[in-house]
């Protein structure tokens, strides 16, 4: 390695992606039911109590919008190109009974989360016997997950925006053990490169850079939010195991995540599979 080299590589350590606190502001929210009037209402005051925290800071203008509005995907985005809300409340599988098998959210669901800016609050359909308990909770423990936090400002201060005063905000970040795996197998094949050394300063990086972002967000949102805990979760295993393991351990009650990609239009990294799976926890889809 020459000099140059090792300069930039010591630049380059030094280096730290900051977070900046931003507001997030929601103005009005689209409530969206398959059913009567009567159930929708009963539907939007248990979203209502459950989102408490939009009420606490904003005069926020709810709309209800009952099964008989719309019939078809096109229907619905017109009402919510309509609308402009700043958030949309609905449940999994609307107009449809594939509620009972776990293999989608539905195509009204999906187009919602995809087709349109707007980010969506995803509740348990009202069927599953567990949306009774999620009903009277409140956004107390929320969790930030995605493949990649370091920079990631806008998922930070949406899972921020929407936990409660006095709540738990974890920043959560996994590193896929079997990819790391797949790498150092080839450096292991390598032979100017000592795998042992490799091996022990990668991952002491890939942690290290997650963890000085989140220490920059618990800066940052001591000022900003200064009511809520903001606590460190950083780790490496299986995706879809480590975050079903750390929802079930903080006894999550909002997970917060990005659903669009700008380079597919189908949903972004672990969204969908880990949406698709955690069907008794609400979901905030960006």
């Amino acid at each position: 390695m020459t000099r140059i080299d090792q300069f930039e590589s010591f630049f380059r350590a030094a280096a730290r992606t900051v977070f900046t606190p931003e507001p997030v502001e929601v103005g009005s929210v689209l409530v969206i039911s398959d059913r009567t009037a009567s159930e929708a209402d009963d539907f939007a005051a248990q979203a209502r109590t459950f989102l408490k925290v939009l009420d606490q800071t904003e005069n926020i203008r709810w709309h209800v919008v009952h099964g008989d509005e719309f019939r078809t995907v096109p229907d619905l985005l017109e009402l919510v190109e309509g609308e402009h809300p700043g958030l949309i409340c609905t449940y999994r599988h609307l107009h449809s009974e594939s509620w009972r098998w776990p293999y989608t959210l539905g195509e009204y669901v999906d187009v919602l989360t995809q087709a349109t800016t707007t980010p969506v609050v995803v509740m348990p359909h009202p069927e599953q016997a567990e949306l009774p308990d999620v009903a009277h909770r409140r956004t107390q423990s929320v969790m930030a997950m995605t493949n990649r936090l370091t920079g990631d400002n806008r998922l930070v201060n949406y899972a921020a925006r929407y936990t409660q005063d006095g709540g738990t905000l974890y920043l959560s970040h996994v590193e896929d053990d079997a990819v790391f795996e797949l790498y150092m197998e080839a450096i292991s094949k390598i032979a100017s490169i000592d795998t042992d050394v490799a091996r022990s300063e990668i991952e002491a990086r890939l942690m290290k850079d997650p963890k000085d972002y989140i220490e920059s967000c618990q800066v940052g949102l001591s000022s900003s939010a200064p009511s809520l805990e903001v606590e460190s979760l950083v780790t490496s295993g299986h995706h879809m195991q480590e975050y079903r393991r750390l929802i079930e351990e903080h006894d999550v009650d909002l997970l917060v995540m990005n659903t669009k990609d700008e380079d597919q239009l189908a949903m972004h990294g672990l969204a969908y599979p880990l949406a698709i799976e955690l069907r008794t926890i609400p979901l905030l889809m960006l």
